[in-house]
């Protein structure tokens, strides 16, 4: 069953700063020190997270997701850099200011639910609201009571967290999250021990709550979960993987993903700018960030020909690299706006498909289809112009 949800107050409240950095981490560096000297568990990072959007933080056990995270709620605070969380430098508070500002701005979502066990589902969903004195006194149980309603125990409300199941005690934690209506919600692994229906159920919540105006960054092990947010942060031994590159080359193993990062070029092309010109040397393999290119058959004899239009996530370049010899057409910024790109030099690249025969599979075959694409556009211009075909 798909759940319901009521509108939330708080998020049509939101200052409109905050939407475009709900969550923002600047140089985040985080060390810890034991007998053994000192580790760097956060390496610098930079991430901002916009109000509304519904973010995966994926990494493998020890890449620094938890301590991300801890960041973000102020469980821990950085070595050095800033954290600000809905306009706010949260570690600029003392313990107590910022416990109090966490009640009433974050809600999280353990992995193992963190359900005081002596009460029931209904007192633990009233008990921030009791901590941060918000609602009324008498209006507590009602509105915990709509939550419950919502995640659908509301046939559960007196009963301890043992009598029910994990599913509903996920849920439950879910309910007394939402308890103070705040617009950001942090789950650490929220289905890592829920069966598939009621993971599936989990995010279903997620994906309601989202619709109304909450933040959610969510940290999973499941590939799967990630299909269903908006947005998928890499984390690999500290440091934060690029996203356009993640995304062009979801094949290749997080180590590889970071060194590719560490040597990434940022370029930025204004409208109808050339990127790259016909029967010239290639040298990179380019990934767009964000607006559009234009892949043009084009000459000085006859028209340009649009071969196709690319847009965030997708690349080009990757023939001319693995085929040699020269650009065989034009790439060229879409006349509508600007674009952004990330690009690996020849040589990282050819590295790269060497070491992750899964990926140089992939490319070879988006190349084959590429290299037909443009053959049959040429001889559809050509034929177009009153030219000859030339022979295969």
């Amino acid at each position: 069953m798909r759940p319901t949800m009521v509108t939330s107050a708080a998020s049509q409240d939101i200052p409109l700063d905050s939407l475009q950095g709900m969550i923002q981490m600047r140089q985040v560096i985080k060390t810890f020190k034991n007998a053994a000297g000192e580790f760097r568990v956060l390496k610098g990072l930079n991430l901002s997270i916009k109000g509304g959007e519904f973010v995966a933080i994926v990494g493998k056990s020890g890449s620094g997701k938890s301590t991300l995270l801890n960041m973000i709620t102020g469980i821990d605070f950085p070595t050095s850099g800033q954290v600000i969380v809905n306009g706010v430098d949260i570690h600029k508070m003392n313990e107590s200011q910022r416990a109090l500002w966490r009640g009433r701005n974050l809600g999280i979502v353990f992995q193992f639910f963190q359900l005081l066990p002596m009460l029931s589902l209904l007192e633990n969903v009233m008990l921030p609201m009791d901590y941060v004195e918000m609602y009324d006194f008498d209006q507590r149980p009602k509105r915990a009571m709509e939550l419950l309603k919502i995640v659908g125990l509301e046939k559960q409300a007196n009963k301890l967290p043992v009598a029910v199941s994990t599913g509903q005690q996920q849920s439950a934690a879910i309910a007394r999250a939402l308890a103070t209506d705040p617009p950001i919600i942090v789950a650490d692994e929220p289905t890592g021990n829920l069966d598939s229906r009621s993971a599936s159920y989990i995010i279903d919540l997620f994906d309601q709550l989202v619709h109304q105006g909450k933040t959610i960054a969510m940290v999973t092990h499941d590939p799967s979960l990630t299909e269903r947010t908006s947005r998928t942060i890499v984390i690999s031994d500290g440091e934060l993987i690029d996203e356009t590159l993640a995304h062009a080359l979801p094949l290749l193993k997080h180590h590889q993903m970071l060194e590719a990062t560490r040597l990434l070029e940022h370029l930025s092309f204004q409208p109808n700018t050339n990127i790259i010109h016909k029967d010239t040397h290639v040298d990179y393999f380019y990934m767009i960030t964000s607006g559009e290119v234009e892949v043009v058959l084009c000459g000085k004899k006859k028209r340009d020909v649009s071969v196709a239009r690319l847009s965030a996530g997708q690349f080009f370049g990757e023939v001319e690299l693995l085929r040699g010899g020269k650009s065989i057409a034009c790439v060229r910024a879409a006349p509508e706006g600007p674009v952004e790109l990330v690009a690996l030099p020849r040589q990282q690249f050819i590295s790269l498909l060497g070491e992750s025969p899964l990926t140089a599979d992939t490319i070879a075959y988006l190349v084959q289809q590429r290299i037909e694409e443009n053959r049959s556009a040429d001889r559809r211009s050509r034929r177009w112009f009153g030219k000859e075909v030339d022979s295969e």
